[in-house]
């Protein structure tokens, strides 16, 4: 096959092929006598392996794995593989875990508190299992606004900031990132608690079984690349 053949089945340009041979994901292509390069069912299989594993664990990882698979180190493949596995199931853990706290989060009474309830710094941090640089960050990012004592200025947390520290701890836990969180938190606070948080958790849970799928059409696709030639 000619460049612009793997190109097109594989679904990258002609520049993109190239560079995935320059970095070692496809090998070394043949010459011609006028120095064209030609490929063969190897390296388009080698394509398509590294197109669903970059969509699964990324560009750098999916790198790795089909390297491995050049070099003929099986057990390295076999082990990247378990260890992006073991990442997407930590993250389904962590992300049961999310939605469990938020609608129990979610669901707290806030009403008729006491000024006394309020927590400081240091100390929501400690409940939060955080520090407290990483609370004022989320200050900073107006991910969670607490109240500021009159007389000393420090940072005093009411029972609903309390709540959406919480809830952003979570959220943060499951793998959301800060700008997202910061377009979100006002329609939390807004009284839009629960659809917006199952959405956005929902959201995540998608993403997870996207990659989860396109690892498991990568590993096809690397099951196929290693199976012995035939005829």
């Amino acid at each position: 096959m000619r460049t612009v053949d793997v190109a097109r089945r594989a679904g990258y340009s002609v520049q993109q092929i190239r560079n995935l041979e320059r970095d070692g994901v496809l090998p070394p292509a043949t010459r011609t006598a006028t120095g064209h390069r030609r490929y063969a069912e190897v390296h388009l299989r080698s394509a398509l392996a590294y197109r669903a594993l970059a969509a699964g664990v990324g560009p750098v990882e999916a790198r790795k794995i089909v390297q491995a698979v050049h070099r003929s180190s099986i057990s390295e493949v076999l082990a990247l593989l378990d260890a992006a596995h073991a990442r997407l199931d930590t993250e389904r853990a962590e992300l049961r875990q999310a939605k469990e706290a938020a609608r129990a989060i979610s669901g707290e009474p806030i009403a008729d508190v006491r000024a006394s309830d309020a927590m400081s710094v240091s100390e929501l941090a400690a409940a939060l299992g955080v520090r407290p640089s990483t609370l004022r960050h989320w200050d900073a990012e107006d991910l969670v606004v607490p109240d500021r004592d009159p007389v000393r200025g420090t940072r005093r947390y009411t029972p609903a900031q309390v709540r959406d520290a919480r809830i952003v701890h979570q959220l943060r836990r499951a793998g959301h990132r800060i700008a997202p969180l910061r377009a979100l938190m006002p329609e939390l606070r807004a009284g839009r608690r629960s659809a917006d948080i199952a959405a956005a958790l929902d959201a995540r849970d998608a993403g997870i079984t996207a990659r989860s799928k396109s690892l498991l059409d990568g590993a096809a696709a690397l099951s196929a690349l290693l199976a012995p030639p035939t005829g």
